[in-house]
């Protein structure tokens, strides 16, 4: 597969979210199909594999570092502190606390359930706003020089944000929400993350599946499926929203791709920094992603495409109004 630089690392193009085996989108698949996606991305070429200690509140890292820390040097790994699954009496909550001694735990754990002793690209997942960046970034460039992170990244953050730590210390990536359908990065922090240096990582990079032509009918999505409570994915935006798709695929088509592919395809021609990390629970579709990374796309189309589904055209933010609150990103 081809490669793009992340820090001083050269990994695949395409990269693996691995959210969807074990977090978000309603029930998850056994071990066992967790264990296949993850060595056939492996066996396929994928170099960047990116998760959480937030995702299925420490099961998706124990799965990643099961199942990957006897490849441990074929792969760049990434993860993220600073937003994990804190025990309350009434259960696990999803807690952001950006405060070093919470970054520094959050770490420790990670690298226990990963099963390595580094990990090579170590996000701050939301930025606590209780708490000055400076010092969450302060603690991470700690854990580098103590050598259990090689670099450092953010996630959700604003270009003013991305600035500040960045004068800290270097920041080699920002994940965010990119895709046709959330252009927020196109404000401001995708320039910012060129002229610093820094790699765009782009998640949910197929529209949370709707850019896959997958999400026909959300009452069919489980009960506990996050999209249930995103407003892009309600009856009267979503059913506007769907009436996107049939000059999507047309484009596709044209394009000699699928859906996914062409989502993916745009994001990989519009900046060499960029590089998207879809999520999956298939084989099949992994296979599908990652031949994305060979579909050429002449500037017709690609204008085409984004004129078609863009801020404008689509129906509905893309996160309610809480978890809104929680990030730091620049919104039109």
């Amino acid at each position: 597969m081809q490669e793009r630089t992340i820090g001083p690392f050269h990994v695949s193009a395409i990269g693996l979210g691995c959210m969807n085996l074990s977090h978000a989108y309603g029930t998850p698949p056994s071990a066992e199909q967790g264990e296949r996606v993850l060595l056939a991305a492996l066996d396929a070429g994928v170099t960047l594999f990116d998760t959480a200690a937030l995702y299925g509140f420490g099961a998706n890292e124990t799965l990643v570092g099961k199942v990957l820390s006897k490849h441990r040097s074929r792969f760049t790994l990434a993860s993220k502190g600073g937003m994990a699954g804190v025990q309350f009496e009434d259960g696990v909550k999803r807690v952001i606390d950006g405060r070093p001694e919470a970054i520094r735990k959050n770490c420790e754990d990670s690298l226990k359930r990963l099963q390595t002793d580094v990990i090579d690209l170590y996000y701050l997942h939301r930025w606590d706003k209780k708490v000055p960046i400076e010092d969450s970034v302060g603690a991470m460039a700690e854990l580098v020089r103590a050598g259990k992170v090689r670099s450092i990244g953010l996630s959700e953050v604003s270009a003013a944000a991305l600035r500040k730590a960045h004068a800290v210390h270097p920041i080699a990536a920002v994940q965010t929400e990119y895709s046709l359908w959330t252009r927020n990065p196109e404000i401001a922090v995708l320039e910012a993350c060129r002229e610093l240096g820094a790699t765009f990582v782009a998640f949910s990079p197929v529209a949370r599946g709707f850019l896959c032509d997958a999400v026909h009918d959300v009452g069919t999505l489980d009960a506990k499926d996050i999209r249930r409570s995103m407003p892009r994915f309600d009856a009267a935006n979503h059913a506007a929203n769907l009436r996107l798709l049939p000059g999507y695929k047309a484009l596709a088509a044209e394009a000699g791709c699928t859906p996914a592919q062409l989502a993916l395809a745009w994001l990989l021609h519009k900046a060499p920094h960029i590089i998207p990390i879809p999520g999956t629970t298939s084989v099949e579709h992994l296979t599908e992603d990652l031949a994305a990374a060979d579909v050429k796309l002449d500037a017709g189309l690609l204008a085409r495409v984004q004129v078609l589904i863009n801020q404008h055209t689509v129906a509905g933010n893309r996160y309610s109004a809480q978890s809104q609150s929680e990030v730091d990103t620049e919104t039109y």
